[in-house]
C-alpha cells in the first residue's frame, strides 16, 4: 500500500472529529489515517449518527486501503473526557501530541502528508503552552528558519509575509532577509509542489496606497521595492508592490499565479469572502507537506452534523497532489 495521509482532528471538542467521520462515511480517505483518540471518534460517530467502523492500528501501517465508512486511526489517548462544543485545557497535550505524531511519520516516510482539523489558539494558551498557530508551531518541530502560510481556493492563491502578529508588530517584522526568504520560498513551492514553471507573484505593498511615493510609510521605498528588485535580477516574474484596495481586481489576478501579502487581514479576508469553506490552508517552506482547512473550530456545529466538510475534503485532495511532487 502507497504511503498514507495522516489527519489530525485538532480541539477535540470542535469539529474536527466531525469532518473526519463524515468524510471516512462517504468515501475519498481510502489512504487517511486519522491520529487520534479512538473513543473520541466512536462517541461522535454515535452522537452524529454516522455509522462508521474505526480500526486501530497494530503496525506502523494499515494492511490495506479503508473503504467507505472504514476509517483507519493511529490512537493517541485524550487526557480528559470530551463534550462536543465544551473546551477543557486538560486536552491541549492531546492535540500537540496528535501534530507530534503526524510530523513524525511525514519525517520518517510513513506518512506522504499530514492534513490537519482546526485548533483553538485560546485553549492551548490557557494550558500554559505558549501557542500561536499550526504555522509556528510545525516550523519549530521541523526545525526550520523560515515558513510561509499560504492560502489556496481554485482561483486564488494568497501567501502571507507575517502570520499572526498584533498589528503594531508587522512593520518592525517587514524587514529585508525576512521578505527575500518568503519570495524565495514562495516561488520555489509553485514550481516544484504547483508544478508552475515560471511562476508570476504580485506582492502588496504595506501602507495605503503602497505608500503613496513615501508621503504614508517607507517600508515600500526602504525595504519592500529593494528586495523585489533583487528577486527579479535573480529571474523571478514580480509584480508590485500595489496598493492593497486595488491590486485584488480581475485584471491583476488573472496575470499572476500568487498574491505576497504583508499581514494576515490584508490578504485572507479577499480570499476567504471569495471561497470560504473551499480554500484550503498550506505550509509552504517544510520538509514536510501539510494543508488544512480554511475555517476554525466552530464550536456550536460540534455534535450537531450541520459541519461541512468540503474544505477538509479539498485540504485532503491537494495533500495527495503535493505529496507526489519532489521538494
Amino acid at each position: 500500500m502507497p504511503p498514507c495521509l495522516a489527519v489530525t482532528p485538532g480541539e477535540p471538542a470542535g469539529i474536527g472529529p466531525d469532518l473526519i467521520l463524515q468524510t471516512a462515511l462517504h468515501g475519498g480517505c481510502e489512504r487517511l489515517v486519522a491520529i487520534a483518540d479512538p473513543d473520541l471518534l466512536r462517541e461522535r460517530a454515535l452522537q452524529l449518527g454516522l455509522d462508521v467502523n474505526i480500526m486501530q492500528l497494530s503496525t506502523d501501517r494499515p494492511p490495506r486501503p479503508a473503504d467507505a465508512g472504514e476509517l483507519w486511526v493511529d490512537p493517541v489517548a485524550l487526557a480528559a473526557p470530551c463534550t462536543a462544543g465544551r473546551l477543557d485545557p486538560a486536552n491541549s497535550p492531546y492535540v500537540l501530541q496528535t501534530l507530534d505524531r503526524a510530523v513524525e511519520g511525514c519525517l520518517q516516510g510513513r506518512f506522504q502528508a499530514m492534513v490537519t482539523a482546526p485548533v483553538n489558539k485560546a485553549v492551548i494558551n490557557e494550558a500554559g503552552i505558549p501557542f500561536s498557530g499550526h504555522t509556528e508551531y510545525l516550523a519549530e518541530k521541523t526545525a526550520c528558519d523560515r515558513v510561509v502560510m499560504m492560502l489556496a481556493s481554485r482561483d486564488l492563491r494568497v501567501a502571507l509575509a507575517t502570520t499572526h502578529l498584533p498589528l503594531r508588530e508587522v512593520s518592525d517584522a517587514i524587514e529585508p532577509r525576512m521578505l527575500r526568504q518568503t519570495l524565495d520560498i514562495l516561488q520555489h513551492d509553485l514550481i516544484h509542489h504547483f508544478g508552475i514553471p515560471s511562476p508570476r507573484i504580485l506582492v502588496l505593498g504595506l501602507n495605503p496606497h503602497a505608500g503613496e511615493s513615501g508621503h504614508m510609510g517607507r517600508e515600500e521605498i526602504d525595504i519592500i521595492e529593494p528586495v523585489i528588485a533583487a528577486c527579479r535580477a535573480d529571474g523571478f516574474d514580480i509584480v508590485g508592490p500595489l496598493p492593497a484596495d486595488t491590486a485584488f481586481n480581475p485584471v491583476n489576478l488573472q496575470r499572476v499565479d500568487a498574491v505576497l501579502a504583508m499581514y494576515h487581514d490584508q490578504g485572507l479576508p479577499v480570499l476567504k469572502y471569495q471561497s470560504f469553506g473551499e480554500a484550503v490552508n498550506i505550509t509552504l517552506g517544510l520538509p514536510i507537506v501539510r494543508t488544512s482547512v480554511d475555517h476554525g473550530t466552530a464550536l456550536d456545529l460540534a455534535g450537531s452534523g450541520r459541519a461541512n466538510n468540503s474544505s477538509l475534503l479539498r485540504a485532503i485532495t491537494l495533500a495527495t497532489q503535493m505529496g507526489t511532487q519532489p521538494f
